[in-house]
């Protein structure tokens, strides 16, 4: 063996993002196998614009078509449905073996996490495309401008990143798939009790105080702005600052749980 070959330092392997899109090409090949809750979350948010716009859309008076004042409320309910395959997903993971596995292949927690966040961003840009095709449609026409729809994908793109990095942290949170898929169930909720279908001022004066301060109503608020031209305000910024900490706290949290539940 040349002095050559024995000096050269030993190979580092792949890098954390070849690692972590090896790792988000095996969740996507894990969400193909269980084409139920795929096709729900696909399927669930577009389902329930159409009973909000045909059902209860007459009913509900927003100064506009209600199909118009809906789409935003639906778009983040794609994000939810969608981040809950990832809490769900990463408890798999940590109640099996194959952590095991990953460390022989040394496949390190931040690679693991991070194909799981970029698997739910793929499948939120789908179910997110799938919604705005089904909205136009039935008669959705925003009035964005090309520099508007940037900064709506944009904002979209730091929620999915924040939500899913927040449901990877529940995953690890949760002794067992069935209680992480319950966990994130609460986050879906939440735009229930936001602008996202009625607005603020109709409801009862004990959750407006709730349903305008939660990050769901600016988030919305501020995406409505945005592809029907009405002015944004303060809103653009407190949306981006509750994605920004959001983000940061839950891949503080995830990496925290992930070492907590390797090491125990």
């Amino acid at each position: 063996m040349s002095s050559a070959a024995l000096t050269r330092p030993p190979s580092a392997g792949p890098s954390l993002a070849n690692r972590a899109l090896t790792m988000a090409g095996r969740s996507l090949r894990l969400s193909r196998r269980n084409p139920e809750a795929l096709i729900t979350s696909l399927m669930l948010p577009v389902m329930l614009m159409l009973l909000f716009v045909y059902l209860f859309g007459g009913a509900i008076a927003t100064g506009g078509k209600y199909v118009t004042y809906v789409v935003p409320g639906v778009i983040l309910l794609c994000a939810g449905f969608g981040s809950s395959l990832t809490a769900v997903s990463v408890s798999h993971d940590m109640t099996g073996s194959i952590i095991d596995r990953f460390r022989i292949l040394r496949v390190g927690g931040p690679a693991l996490l991070a194909g799981h966040v970029a698997a739910s961003v793929a499948r939120n840009i789908v179910s997110t495309l799938l919604v705005f095709g089904v909205a136009f449609l039935i008669g959705f026409r925003p009035n964005a401008s090309a520099t508007d729809w940037l900064a709506v994908a944009g904002l979209l793109l730091l929620f999915v990143l924040a939500l899913s990095w927040f449901s990877a942290a529940i995953g690890l949170l949760a002794k067992s798939p069935e209680g992480a898929n319950g966990f994130t169930f609460v986050i879906m909720f939440l735009p229930y009790a936001s602008s996202a279908f009625v607005p603020v001022n109709t409801m009862p004066s004990w959750i407006q105080g709730f349903a305008s301060h939660q990050p769901i109503t600016p988030l919305i608020e501020t995406l409505r702005g945005l592809m029907l031209g009405t002015p944004v305000e303060s809103n653009g910024w407190i949306a981006v600052v509750w994605c920004g900490v959001i983000l940061v706290v839950s891949i503080a949290l995830s990496t925290i749980l992930f070492q907590r539940r390797t090491t125990a």
